[in-house]
């Protein structure tokens, strides 16, 4: 098993170490494109093995992309962190051209991986990758709906006082502002979340899950990275190990939820197929209201990518 991360920043760091932990591949390759860096990276990483115990084989290259080749998993993180004052969508140009180049070199190599995308803006990069890597949908998606209820999870289990792993949750939609969380499927331990919280509170925890990547923005002038890193490391997880398990990741929609042709987060069934199946929960009006309203920012971001003619 070999699996490739694509940067390496504090995302892609992250992550590659969570993999290397979990010992998912028998090799691990990071790239990047500063000269030593990627490769000061993996030796540092491989110097913990005696100490954590892991045998992955840990290998860093500067923008050889020959290293990668028959990669099975490709974990994309490559772009431009989020300044203090930045929106996602001033990323769009910069990071798409990032994306769309370095998608090209994966697939270059390893034309049966599964591609999961971190780069930001999330959902319009995943697009972006789709566009370039031609391939199914079940194998080209992105990492959001992990991290923003990882998030989720843990601001109402400090809220509660209770572990973060009792807590079940789910949340739809773009990445960012628009996002969807869903109270009516929150439990903790079973119980449904609105039975252990006041309403107020708990709209105070979802506004501020909404808004918890530019509540790290500014409190550390740049994104965050040990969740995110986590995240997709988690995703890989569950391919490499088959575990079947059910996540929220940006896919492309099908007609799922009355929606064709946009990539927007939807909880799925994770494999070694990549997306096995797109779940369709029942949403009640508000909610589905809420998945259209969040649809369409998502869309308008799409189409500002499609006006850069990037990809005609």
């Amino acid at each position: 098993m070999k699996i490739t991360v694509v940067g390496a920043g504090n995302v892609g760091a992250t992550c590659a170490n969570c993999i290397a932990q979990k010992e998912l591949a028998n090799e691990l390759i990071i790239v990047d494109i500063k000269d030593g860096l990627s490769e000061g990276k993996a030796l540092d990483m491989w110097q913990t093995a005696p100490i954590n115990y892991y045998d992955t084989r840990v290998k860093g290259v500067t923008n050889d992309y020959a290293a990668t080749a028959g990669s099975e998993v490709v974990v994309i993180t490559s772009g431009l962190p989020r300044k203090p004052g930045m929106s996602r969508d001033d990323l769009i140009s910069i990071n798409a051209g990032i994306v769309k180049s370095v998608t090209e070199n994966v697939i270059a190599h390893s034309p049966d991986a599964i591609i999961i995308i971190v780069s930001n803006p999330l959902d319009v990069m995943t697009y972006a990758a789709f566009l370039t890597a031609k391939k199914a949908r079940n194998k080209v998606f992105g990492m959001a709906g992990v991290l923003d209820t990882a998030r989720y999870r843990a601001f109402l289990a400090e809220e509660l006082n209770v572990s973060p792993k009792d807590i079940q949750a789910l949340l739809m939609g773009g990445h960012g502002d628009t996002m969807v969380p869903l109270p009516r499927y929150t439990t903790v331990a079973g119980i449904p979340v609105t039975d252990l919280i006041e309403e107020e509170k708990l709209n105070a925890i979802i506004e501020r899950t909404k808004f918890g990547g530019g509540e790290l923005v500014n409190l550390m002038g740049t994104s965050a990275w040990y969740a995110p890193g986590a995240a997709a490391a988690q995703m890989v997880e569950a391919i490499v190990r088959d575990q079947k398990r059910i996540f929220p990741v940006c896919a492309l929609l099908d007609g799922e939820y009355g929606m064709k042709d946009i990539f927007l987060g939807v909880p799925v069934v994770l494999g070694k197929n990549g997306i096995e199946k797109v779940i369709e929960v029942k949403l009640n009006k508000d909610e589905m209201e809420l998945l259209e309203g969040s649809a369409v920012a998502v869309k308008s971001v799409m189409k500002v990518l499609d006006e850069m003619n990037i990809f005609a």
